[in-house]
């Protein structure tokens, strides 16, 4: 006769099996990025002025323009790369995991970063997009074939 087995699923993911970060808690970590963001591109902008005395205007001048960018994904994918954790995402118990790969790849980096900004354009629609997903995953997080997750505080 045999013994019951525990079910257990052939491929378990871990990135599927957690908690999956909803909408407020994500718009409270964009405001503290945002802050982090905002205080680079004026060291940034600080350090450029040393070199450049013209007068720069982000939307105007393309260079200062793409050069604030630059910081702005700078600043985003390494934090995605060392840790999965931005400043604001480590202060709300948040961390981006990917569904394929132990970390996210630069090219869902690139990804996640580019179609965020396209989530935002159409009134936030690719963000509110997370409140009728039954994973809660914003366009960028289906894009990037990543998630936002919470963790545990250590």
């Amino acid at each position: 006769m045999d013994m019951p087995s525990k079910q257990t699923r052939p491929n378990p993911n871990p990135a599927t099996d957690l908690v999956p970060c909803g909408l407020p808690r994500r718009v409270l970590i964009m405001l503290y990025d945002a802050l982090i963001v905002l205080a680079l591109m004026m060291l940034a902008t600080g350090l450029l002025l040393i070199f450049n005395s013209q007068r720069l205007t982000a939307g105007k001048d393309i260079a200062y323009t793409l050069y604030l960018v630059a910081v702005w994904f700078t600043y985003l994918v390494w934090c995605w790369r060392s840790g999965g954790m931005t400043v604001g995402m480590r202060s709300w118990g948040v961390k981006l995991v990917s569904d394929d790969s132990p970390s996210l790849p630069w090219s869902a980096c690139a990804i996640r970063f580019f179609v965020s900004l396209a989530s935002a354009l159409p009134m936030g629609a690719g963000f509110f997009w997370a409140l009728s997903d039954p994973a809660r995953r914003t366009w960028h997080d289906r894009a990037s074939r990543s998630r936002l997750v919470r963790v545990q505080a250590n």
